[in-house]
């Protein structure tokens, strides 16, 4: 009864009566942000769908998004399973993150921005369209955006001089 009878204890605090918000603003953690876009880099360099990867470890590929996406957090015994899953150490998913500076050299994966957008929400939302699509017309829609990348980055000489741009514009020209 005293155990109890020293937490009740006016101006004592303890793990058990903190404050619940300790001037954390809601939303998902960095480190938890973190690791959750590690683990879907991770995924797309390995190839793997959210599908694959979470039928490998024995959750919904909606688990895997909410993990990917921060909404919720990744247990330990979790991580570890997609680790072993993805074939990298667990320590993978922490590379990069501040405060977890090691001695040793550990080589990264090289990242760059398409990367980056793969393992986006919005990349994942088009590439999940993109696979839905029949072979054929994935092509012709592939065949499209490298047209229209290859448009946009035609450079206008006028532009690059200073001088007013062209009055029809790019979207113009695509038409």
């Amino acid at each position: 009864m005293q155990f109890r009878k020293a937490f009740a204890e006016p101006g004592r605090r303890s793990a058990f009566n903190a404050p619940a918000n300790r001037g954390i603003e809601s939303g998902p953690h960095p480190a938890d942000q973190h690791v959750g876009r590690q683990i879907a880099a991770v995924r797309v360099q390995s190839d793997v769908s959210q599908a694959q990867l979470a039928r490998s470890i024995g959750i919904s590929f909606q688990q895997l998004q909410k993990y990917e996406n921060a909404k919720n957090r990744v247990s330990a015994s979790m991580l570890y399973e997609i680790a072993s899953s993805l074939a990298v150490p667990v320590s993978r998913f922490f590379g990069g993150l501040p405060g977890n500076e090691t001695d040793r050299d550990v080589p990264t994966l090289p990242v760059d921005e398409r990367v980056n957008f793969i393992a986006s929400a919005e990349g994942r939302r088009l590439i999940e369209g993109l696979v839905q699509l029949h072979p054929r017309v994935r092509g012709r829609v592939s065949a499209l955006i490298s047209a229209l990348g290859e448009e946009l980055a035609v450079v206008d000489p006028k532009q690059e001089s200073g001088t007013s741009p062209d009055p029809m514009s790019v979207q113009d020209r695509l038409v």
